[in-house]
């Protein structure tokens, strides 16, 4: 898992998904899952 600035690069992969929990935002992606990120 990647702790990045921005997760507009990784929102844009085909798969991906952002979803919130807890107050942190979270780039999931089922069809490539080494492409997973979290912010704040």
């Amino acid at each position: 898992m990647r702790i990045r600035n921005s997760l507009r690069s990784l929102k844009a992969k085909p798969g991906a998904q952002v979803v919130r929990r807890r107050g942190r935002t979270f780039v999931i992606n089922r069809k490539d899952p080494r492409f997973k990120a979290r912010q704040g």
